[in-house]
């Protein structure tokens, strides 16, 4: 509308008087005049309300509004305008959706949006061949209602996708599927599944012949430890010049089954998702057993180990992988602390669950190194490694068992100040009491 419509109002009304009096002029009735235009005037505004309130009511998306004359049809020309700006916009933003559309129907990976209840609110194609969803029946579902697998409720419920989450397809056992959520807007979900069959496929290879050539070994091995324990068994009819080679040699055989034995629990633990003996673990007793082993272990060196564990706080889990990686820990503390050093062990709870920590005077840990400290075979130092006897496994076995406990591990460390390895487990882990 134009910016000057008070104007041409007050002209109108003008012009409306005018004609009024010239007309009581003319028939010597100037208030019947004057009323009788005003109210010509009032009736003729009230029929072009009446039109823009009926077009508002009935117009179709494309239809025009009203033509009119005057004020009116600044009104109406401006709305005129108005509608055709819409349209455009209106367009633009059509044809940005169906990009996004064709561009989304084309992937290979699937993508569902969801509203802040986890309710489905749109798919992909992909979706459907990989997760099944059906359009229109599934709109408005929960997702996990038709993603039944315990561990994504549980990875949907706790919100934290930091960390993406692998399964098997909902539709097929055999196809497995990487799922990722992002939040968005008002809290609202999307989320991605990608197919990484192959990939799981390639690393269960790489699992089973590690698993297959550990078996293969174990026999041999251990053949071959017991002649070298018997020889020494009998050192006195050895040549003295073949004692301290036969040592050597008991002694690598032992490094050689102790990393058997590791890779042989990696692959056990790498067969399934969650412990088969799933109890309530007194931790505390466990730990105050590690903490014994570990001055067992200490010696001569005169460690000073403390144990601060909580009696009422216990977890639900696997007593023998847990003691795996909480001893991995307190043992990892006796060995790269210097002597009589400090080692402190912890289990308490809070609200965010159960948490175990070992803290350690050790030599500490370079922070570039802190990343890589769970992967298999990774070492920060292969010399010290030597020397004290590691396989480089334990880190990567302790963190297998806290993922299988639904747990997770940090790692901070200062060199020359001492290391700390802490275990967080979740509430969902916590025994319940009732």
């Amino acid at each position: 509308m134009n910016q000057d419509w008070r104007g041409a109002l007050l002209l109108h009304l003008l012009l409306v008087l005018a004609g009024s009096l010239l007309v009581g002029l003319l028939t010597g009735h100037y208030g019947w005049a004057l009323a009788i235009g005003l109210a010509i005037y009032l009736g003729w505004t009230l029929r072009q309300l009446q039109r823009l309130y009926h077009w508002l009511n009935t117009h179709q998306q494309d239809e025009e509004p009203p033509h009119s004359h005057g004020l009116w049809g600044e009104v109406f020309d401006s709305i005129y305008r108005l509608q055709r700006g819409n349209q455009r916009v209106r367009g633009h933003l059509q044809s940005v959706i169906n990009r996004m559309e064709e561009s989304t129907a084309s992937l290979r990976d699937a993508i569902v949006m969801l509203d802040s209840d986890g309710n489905l609110e749109s798919w992909n194609p992909a979706a459907e061949r990989l997760l099944g969803l059906k359009s229109p029946q599934d709109i408005g579902q929960p997702v996990y209602n038709l993603v039944r697998h315990p561990r994504f409720k549980e990875y949907f419920a706790a919100e934290d996708y930091r960390e993406p989450l692998e399964l098997p397809s909902p539709i097929n056992e055999h196809l497995r599927l990487q799922i990722q959520i992002t939040l968005y807007g008002q809290r609202d979900h999307l989320m991605l599944a990608r197919d990484v069959t192959q990939v799981h496929q390639l690393a269960q290879m790489r699992k089973d012949f590690v698993a297959n050539v550990s078996h293969e070994l174990r026999t041999p091995l251990t053949v071959i430890a017991g002649y070298l324990e018997t020889l020494l068994d009998n050192a006195e009819n050895i040549n003295p010049r073949w004692a301290r080679a036969l040592q050597q040699m008991q002694q690598q055989a032992g490094r050689m089954q102790s990393l058997l034995n590791d890779l042989l629990l990696l692959a056990k633990l790498d067969a399934t998702d969650y412990p088969a003996d799933n109890k309530p673990v007194a931790v505390d007793l466990l730990l105050l057993t590690i903490r014994n082993d570990a001055q067992a272990l200490s010696g001569a060196r005169n460690h000073r180990i403390s144990l601060e564990a909580d009696p009422k706080v216990r977890i639900k889990g696997s007593e023998a992988e847990l003691r795996s990686a909480f001893s991995n820990l307190v043992f990892n503390a006796v060995k790269y602390t210097p002597d009589e050093g400090e080692i402190r062990i912890r289990w308490w709870a809070d609200e965010q669950g159960a948490h175990m920590a070992v803290q350690d005077s050790g030599i500490g840990i370079e922070a570039k190194h802190l990343p890589r400290l769970t992967e298999r075979f990774y070492r920060v130092d292969s010399s010290r490694a030597a020397n004290t006897g590691g396989t480089g496994l334990g880190l990567a076995i302790v963190k297998h068992v806290l993922m299988r406990h639904r747990a997770t591990l940090d790692i901070a460390s200062v060199v020359g100040k001492g290391s700390s390895f802490v275990c967080h487990f979740p509430p969902t882990q916590l025994e319940d009491r009732a």
